[in-house]
């Protein structure tokens, strides 16, 4: 990782990019692949894709999403408390006590997610909360004040916290998932640049939308591109601390390298192409087993148009859709170098049917 990709890492990160609401977080993506790409679409959604050999009759993939969980407000009480609704798979029980930025016209508004205290509360009957028994609080005595902010209906509000390292080893944020992601599909477009590579297909850098709530974006992007073949990157679960079942969950653990995904969305020839290429290049990998889908835009491309020849490659990670989730640095860089070395070892005509 150079200085400039690390200091895009970090400002990608820190940038809020709600479902629905994530154009500044691909303006900053764009900007930074610029460089490294000879075009770009731009789908009417926001989905961001970066061209390199446009024209050519072979078409491959390599993707990310780019959103991230929030809330909509919901409802205005008349005494200003503001209560929300999930914008994706948002995490009710770790609300309570976290910061927030509300995205409003006028700029952001700070608040926070309240909660009684412990002394008026009977623990005994503690549970979840449920999310309309969450509201935040920014401060206001009643609804008018709350509206002159410029808070409304409709408006997203994000958790504050940001990007930060743990023990030279971690990266901890919210939003790794899967924004980490759009930095690596980045990373390789910067290596492929830099080292003078002439891919033999037309590649295109996918960062789609509104993954969060259903793989909408690779949904209409897929339909567009029409690629040949789609190598999707995504988050799964670290299964190590507590409270995870192996036998259940897998035994998947950060620091042990990309996780290669087996399931039936994932076709078996492109599965087996990156486990070749991870053999070959001696880059440490982990395997997991799905069940009915991937859960990621994995399943968007596969069964797109006529179906697309899809594969995915996973990050581990702790903590997902909470403000602490962590990824192994290592991790991070064998998930790009994979992606990468699979590329080279593609002559653009591979057909990946299991009958001929």
């Amino acid at each position: 990782m150079t200085e400039t990709s690390k200091a895009f890492l970090y400002k990608y990160l820190n940038n809020a990019s709600p479902t629905g609401f994530e154009a500044s977080g691909q303006q900053i993506w764009l900007d930074y692949i610029k460089p490294y790409i000879d075009d770009q679409i731009i789908d009417v959604y926001g989905t961001a894709v970066g061209v390199i050999g446009g024209g050519q009759e072979y078409k491959v993939v390599i993707e990310a999403h780019s959103d991230e969980i929030s809330w909509f407000v919901n409802y205005i009480s008349d005494d200003g408390y503001i209560h929300v609704r999930r914008n994706g798979g948002s995490d009710a029980a770790i609300a309570p006590s976290m910061r927030v930025n509300l995205h409003t016209a006028k700029g952001i508004v700070k608040g926070v997610f309240g909660w009684p205290a412990i002394h008026v509360r009977d623990t005994a009957k503690d549970q979840v909360p449920k999310v309309h028994e969450l509201f935040i609080d920014v401060g206001a005595a009643k609804k008018e004040e709350v509206l002159e902010m410029g808070i409304h209906v409709g408006t997203v509000a994000t958790f504050v916290d940001g990007l930060d390292e743990l023990n030279d080893k971690f990266y901890v944020g919210r939003a790794l998932d899967n924004r980490v992601g759009g930095f690596m599909i980045a990373e390789v477009a910067r290596m492929l640049h830099e080292n003078n590579v002439n891919l033999p297909f037309t590649l295109y850098i996918v960062n789609a939308v509104q993954e969060e709530i259903g793989l909408r974006g690779a949904e209409m992007i897929s339909r567009r591109l029409k690629p040949n073949l789609a190598i999707c990157t995504d988050v799964t679960h670290d299964t190590q601390s507590p409270m995870y079942n192996k036998k259940e969950q897998g035994d998947l653990k950060c620091g042990n390298g990309p996780v290669i995904c087996y399931g039936p969305a994932v076709q078996n020839n492109v599965r087996d192409l990156l486990i070749n290429v991870a053999e070959d290049k001696k880059i440490p990998y982990q395997r997991q087993a799905v069940s009915r889908s991937t859960g990621t835009d994995t399943d968007a491309f596969a069964y797109s148009t006529e179906g697309i020849a899809s594969a995915l490659i996973s990050l581990p990670l702790k903590y997902m859709h909470t403000t602490v989730e962590m990824v192994h640095k290592d991790d991070v860089q064998n998930v790009i170098q994979l992606m990468y070395d699979v590329l080279l070892s593609l002559k653009g005509n591979e057909d990946f049917r299991y009958i001929k």
